[in-house]
């Protein structure tokens, strides 16, 4: 007999989770997204000390990023999904403040992400971001969409982007990144 051996399953879940991101609707058919999964413990120690490290330079207003931290800990896995962003549509829409061409004469904020980048883009990341979250639902997979995995694995480098977000899953009897304890 096996005990819980629906842990066994994560990968395998987290791959069904991620081909509904790429699938995901993309303006013009142009799809600039990066995705990534992480399931080593010691990958997943390495990202959550970089959250801790975060927190820790930003100050007590950022205090989240080590909460979420543990919740890294506590995921089977983490998806990374990255706008990997290298020129705009040609639309010339301004939603994000700026004529294409302008857009691309624009210095990089090099800040948590970097910015500025196409608008239409970032609507391409969020659609795959509710896909993927969607999916997991479908699937019975806690999970949160977190910004803070998404900065800690940008200085990282663990994947090429210019916005990175990450999806903690667990299988657990609790869903552990809701009813979370207040922050202190």
């Amino acid at each position: 007999m096996k005990l819980n051996p629906e842990l066994e399953i994560i990968e395998a879940l987290a791959k069904q989770i991620l081909v509904a991101a790429r699938t995901a609707p993309k303006a013009k058919g142009v799809d600039d997204l990066v995705f990534g999964l992480i399931t080593d413990p010691a990958e997943k120690e390495k990202l959550a000390q970089e959250m801790e490290k975060i927190a820790e330079e930003k100050g007590a207003a950022f205090k989240f990023f080590k909460r979420d931290a543990d919740n890294v800990r506590n995921s089977e896995a983490i998806i990374l999904i990255a706008l990997n962003f290298t020129k705009p549509l040609g639309m010339d829409c301004g939603i994000c403040g700026f004529k294409c061409e302008e857009l691309m004469k624009q210095e990089k904020s090099q800040l948590d992400f970097d910015g500025p980048v196409c608008g239409i883009k970032l609507l391409d990341m969020g659609i795959a971001l509710g896909s993927a979250v969607a999916k997991a639902k479908d699937l019975c997979v806690d999970n949160r969409i977190m910004y803070t995995i998404g900065v800690a694995a940008k200085r990282l480098n663990l994947i090429k982007g210019n916005v990175i977000m990450g999806i903690p899953l667990s299988v657990k009897g609790k869903n552990i990144y809701f009813d979370r304890p207040p922050l202190k």
